[in-house]
């Protein structure tokens, strides 16, 4: 069956904004056009794609399917044609990055800086989010997170040293309390713990002894998805919090923490720029690649 490439480009544009009337607007054709070949497309197939109401536009099941597999594959033909328009040219155009908040090396402030300055053509849009989700569907061109939840199917190249998780509290809440001897300590204190989102579990506090891994439950008397929160409140002494050692660090420093049970607290792979694999990587996405792995080998030679 002949494929209506015009077709396509209407239904993707209904099913990312969900209306006739939006993707009537992002087109610049008529609500009527929209519908019109929304039902040619329907026909052609011989099944319903969208559900349409008085107030609400959805997909239907076959809707969704067909989705999930066109979408990817218009965007990877997008990609191909700004690569090859922009071969020879400086990199350019929207990035789009979805990092965890924990990368903190990543979003701190001077690899960022260091990239927009190299790169005055690209706009750099940073989502920071702790939600696992497909990135390719969702349109980012790259993420950027803890190596063992990235996907086998990406590409991931290393952004940071090895991490470790360290237990923290201020020197004010251990002078009112007997600091933890063990891990399983923790649920005796005051915890500030954190969740990625309303709707999941506090984060188990994850430890090794003896060469064997485990995690405490620490039923957190404040949780929050963030970490700034935690960090502020452990600094004014309202209990104790776990995280990124590389983010308590400066205050470790400045003795306005105290790390804990460091010996219970291994290393493990740090943090990646991942993305789907391409045979072209778009101009934008391979400038921030090379820039991360140099800030990266940099940053690991001056310690």
């Amino acid at each position: 069956m002949p494929v209506d490439l015009n077709h396509v480009a209407v239904f993707l544009a209904v099913a990312e904004a969900k209306s006739f009337t939006t993707a009537a607007r992002n087109l610049g054709v008529t609500r009527s056009a929209i519908s019109q070949t929304i039902r040619r497309m329907e026909n052609r197939l011989g099944i319903a794609l969208v559900q349409r109401t008085s107030r609400s536009v959805s997909l239907t099941e076959a809707g969704e399917a067909l989705y999930r597999r066109v979408a990817p594959a218009v965007s990877e033909v997008g990609l191909a044609l700004e690569a090859t328009r922009d071969r020879d040219a400086a990199p350019s155009g929207l990035l789009r990055v979805a990092v965890s908040s924990i990368a903190e090396r990543f979003i701190s402030g001077p690899l960022l800086a260091s990239f927009v300055e190299s790169y005055p053509s690209i706009q750099l849009d940073i989502t920071i989010t702790d939600e696992e989700f497909d990135i390719v569907s969702e349109r980012y061109d790259a993420g950027v997170r803890l190596g063992e939840v990235i996907e086998q199917d990406m590409v991931a190249v290393p952004v940071s040293a090895k991490q470790r998780q360290l237990v923290v509290g201020a020197p004010s809440y251990l002078a009112r309390t007997r600091p933890p001897k063990h891990p399983t300590d923790l649920t005796q204190h005051r915890c500030i713990g954190w969740r990625p989102s309303p709707r999941a579990e506090p984060y188990r506090w994850e430890f090794e002894e003896d060469g064997r891994e485990f995690d405490v439950a620490v039923n957190p008397q404040v949780a929050t998805n963030d970490m700034w929160v935690m960090l502020r409140t452990a600094v004014a002494g309202g209990g104790l919090t776990f995280g990124m050692e590389e983010t308590f660090r400066p205050y470790i420093q400045r003795g306005e923490l105290v790390p804990l049970l460091q010996r219970f607290c291994p290393q493990f792979a740090g943090f990646y720029l991942y993305f789907p694999d391409r045979r072209n990587l778009p101009p934008k996405l391979r400038a921030l690649v090379n820039h991360a792995r140099y800030s990266s080998r940099s940053s690991q030679q001056k310690k």
